[in-house]
């Protein structure tokens, strides 16, 4: 039996660890599978661990006021090396780009435990954009043991650094899986349905009979022509589907907001809301 620790801090992490997190823990006859969170985003992080029903067995709980990337790095290395001594796993599995991913490779390889890569290879090959996940993924791709990509450009990618093709695995993307996870929960919790209404109700936008689109967007690095071209194709997609409804909660950041308001306010089926 292996013995496999997941370790991740943030929602988006959350979200496409859950389906490897579930899949494993199925799997009793090879695999001793245990989550680490570092909760490097505390709160969103919790309601990404309620929705799919992980309870973590090791929580480091870093997150702190006007913390910065120093903290983020000392304190996943520390807390890392307390949890790698007690239980010794034969493989540690990281997902994409974060700073938890980086310092718990790093923190792993000081241990000589390999170091599994979820979305391993995505690359800009620019270490300021986006900053300071370029260079996030690719210290943790030099420090791991096993690739797992996403597509096979991420896959060409790995091989252009001289990794190890036996090492490469193309598995798609896991956050497809957690969709597909995420619309099963939906459909047969008692609940949900109301839950989210009420949410999106409290928001600015009231759910009845129209179908809705979801819209999410905000990374810094699509400030600028990014976030302008974003909006303008939602634009065109309003224009070509009447029929349904856009909701957009807006993050708070004046970059994404100005083109947001100014491309899409008016339009009769694009509802701008707070964020959930």
């Amino acid at each position: 039996m292996k013995k496999i620790l997941l370790v991740f801090g943030t929602r988006p992490e959350a979200i496409k660890m859950a389906p490897l997190v579930k899949a494993l823990q199925k799997d009793t006859e090879h695999f001793e599978t245990r989550v680490c969170v570092t909760a490097q985003h505390r709160q969103m992080l919790d309601q990404v661990l309620e929705v799919f029903g992980i309870t973590p067995e090791y929580d480091l709980n870093i997150m702190a006021p006007n913390q910065d990337l120093y903290d983020i790095t000392a304190k996943v290395l520390l807390g890392l090396r307390e949890v790698l001594k007690d239980f010794r796993p034969d493989t540690v599995l990281v997902h994409g780009d974060t700073t938890t991913s980086m310092a718990a490779s790093l923190a792993a390889f000081y241990m000589q435990i390999p170091v599994g890569h979820v979305e391993a290879g995505l690359r800009t090959y620019n270490m300021l954009s986006p900053w300071p996940e370029e260079m996030n993924r690719q210290v943790t791709d030099r420090i791991c043991t096993y690739y797992f990509a996403p597509t096979e450009q991420s896959k060409v990618n790995l091989l252009q650094e001289n990794i190890d093709a036996k090492k490469i695995f193309i598995t798609g993307n896991t956050v497809i899986d957690a969709l597909l996870m995420a619309v099963d929960i939906i459909s047969t919790t008692a609940g949900v349905k109301e839950k989210m209404a009420k949410e999106l109700q409290e928001k600015g936008y009231t759910v009845g009979d129209r179908e809705y689109i979801l819209v999410t967007g905000h990374r810094r690095e699509n400030f600028g022509d990014g976030f302008l071209h974003i909006c303008k194709a939602i634009k065109e997609l309003a224009a070509l589907h009447p029929e349904m409804d856009i909701v957009y909660p807006v993050h708070l950041n004046p970059n994404v907001q100005k083109p947001v308001y100014e491309l899409l306010s008016g339009l009769s089926n694009v509802y701008l809301i707070s964020p959930l």
